[in-house]
């Protein structure tokens, strides 16, 4: 049984890497496909924002003294890169799918709009929305939490390297502790990594609850979409899930 209809999986670049230290690591790809492929199966609409990090990331570009604007650009045509190879993963399972882009970059997508990506998702098809936002200064968060908004999502689902949220970095810190469901308020009152401030304030605003959790363990996001308790759930109230 689906707990959600309608989900925004938020993927990061750096998970298509594997074991490996830049680009996309295939078999890592083709878990995912066979992961979102199952989802579909069950009858769970599934829209995908994938980051670009594992290729190129802006904000570290700028650093390194490329312009703030052409860096964010150069970072939104690496999550286009990711989202074809993602396509291509798909289709090679046999999942039905559409790559849609926040700028205009028609024949590589269809160029973005609610109504559109909505009629893919009711026809069964996945889309993989691609280009951030379209602007630089906002993260590939912040475009998962408008996309969930717009789609009118039940959750994001944010898959991530680890199984949750933790008190502090659990790679870094062994008496870290996962919480099992918390609030944007309290994410806000402990400063927690969650996700960029813009992203969290707009998912809480427009109460859009968030599940954090271990994407790359095959078989979670079907835990996941029959509301299993794994990972963390974020929401505006402890007694929402």
């Amino acid at each position: 049984m689906k707990r959600y209809n309608r989900v925004l999986l938020k993927l990061s670049g750096e998970s298509l890497m594997g074991a490996q230290q830049y680009g996309i690591d295939t078999n890592r790809l083709s878990d995912y496909a066979r992961d979102i492929r199952a989802a579909v199966e069950m009858g769970t609409q599934v829209s995908i924002v994938i980051g670009g990090g594992n290729i190129f990331r802006g904000l570290k570009g700028a650093t390194q003294g490329f312009d703030r604007v052409k860096g964010d650009q150069m970072g939104m045509l690496a999550t286009v890169i990711n989202s074809l190879a993602l396509s291509s993963a798909l289709s090679a399972v046999g999942v039905k799918n559409r790559v849609l882009t926040a700028i205009r970059m028609e024949p590589i997508g269809e160029f973005y709009t609610k109504w559109k990506a909505i009629e893919h998702l009711e026809a069964g098809e996945v889309v993989i929305l691609s280009a951030g936002t379209g602007n630089p200064f906002f993260t590939t968060d912040t475009g998962s939490s408008l996309r969930g908004i717009e789609l009118e999502a039940d959750v994001m689902l944010k898959g991530t390297r680890v199984d949750g949220i933790y008190t502090a970095d659990p790679e870094k810190d062994p008496t870290a502790t996962k919480y099992d469901r918390i609030t944007y308020d309290e994410i806000y009152r402990q400063g927690l990594k969650v996700m960029d401030l813009t992203a969290t304030t707009m998912c809480m605003e427009n109460d859009l609850p968030i599940v954090v959790f271990d994407m790359d363990t095959p078989g979670n996001l079907l835990r996941v979409l029959r509301g299993e308790p794994i990972g963390t759930y974020v929401s505006n109230s402890l007694s929402e899930q």
